[in-house]
């Protein structure tokens, strides 16, 4: 029991050792948690839900086949968040509301939970240690740069051709390049901060240079860095990993960008608990 969460399953990744925790709350509504080390020993982030299942259904990503159920409320995260310190061997520096939902869609929620932890009567986790990742919602970016938060921004692009990104993540595509790349500009000018860009490698798919042109022209203006990661889950959807050569032909084409690019790697993919897998055998 965590604060009126039940954890209905902890699993440890046997490779890396992250820490996938699924909570069942009163309604019955399942949601899961990850605890992710860090490189520096002793050191942690949180990986955070926002809403129990997703309603954006991006072709790629395990938890949109789940559907949606509801919103998480900002108590429930935070009980995430203390359920995975409970389990940590040292401090949980950063906190990344990545996990299931699109939190610009519970877009209060998520704010109250984020300003908790970062409280110094909270879980003193530095503001700028914190991020918000959004599939695009442009509403939801355009309200947190007027609002002028600290916690990093990270975009889930995975594509910039329009006609591509309407197939990938259909939700978040209806919203014009136009309209998301006035949105990112207007983040970039005011914050003064660099947007993350993620970007789920699908091989065969989304590395040709014809994205790299559509990128540089959606960027115009925008201090970006790009988050290279491979997709994961187990696919029923025909989706491959990108191989080792259309990787690095891709990071070389990204160059045009000039712009930092970091390759993230996965944890939790022996325990299916990475990023685009957060669909239980409960949930299911």
């Amino acid at each position: 029991m965590c604060a009126g969460l039940v954890i209905e399953a902890r699993e440890r990744d046997p490779v890396d050792g992250s820490l996938r925790i699924l909570f069942r709350a009163g309604d019955g509504a399942c949601f899961e948690a990850v605890l992710i080390g860090l490189e520096q020993g002793g050191r942690f982030t949180a990986c955070l839900s926002s809403q129990v299942g997703c309603p954006l259904d991006c072709a790629f990503c395990a938890t949109g086949r789940l559907g949606f159920r509801r919103q998480l409320e900002p108590w429930e995260m935070v009980a995430s968040f203390c359920a995975l310190r409970a389990e940590a061997a040292g401090r949980i520096t950063g906190a990344v509301f990545m996990g299931q939902g699109e939190p610009f869609l519970n877009y209060d929620a998520v704010l109250q939970a984020a300003a908790v932890l970062s409280d110094p009567n909270g879980a003193r986790v530095d503001k700028k240690s914190i991020s918000i990742s959004t599939a695009g919602w442009v509403p939801g970016i355009r309200r947190f740069t007027t609002e002028g938060h600290k916690q990093r921004l990270v975009v889930s692009l995975t594509s910039a051709l329009p006609a591509r990104r309407a197939v990938l993540m259909p939700s978040a595509a209806r919203w014009t390049h136009r309209e998301l790349g006035d949105a990112l500009r207007a983040y970039s000018a005011s914050s003064r901060r660099r947007v993350t860009l993620a970007w789920v490698l699908l091989g065969g798919v989304n590395h040709d240079q014809a994205e790299v042109d559509a990128l540089v022209e959606l960027c115009r203006e925008v201090r970006v860095r790009i988050s290279l990661l491979d997709v994961n889950d187990k696919r029923p959807d025909g989706f491959r990993r990108a191989t080792d050569a259309e990787r690095e032909d891709f990071i070389d084409r990204l160059q045009a960008l000039k712009a930092p690019i970091v390759r993230r790697y996965s944890v939790g993919l022996s325990s299916d608990s990475a990023c685009g897998m957060l669909a239980s055998a409960h949930q299911r």
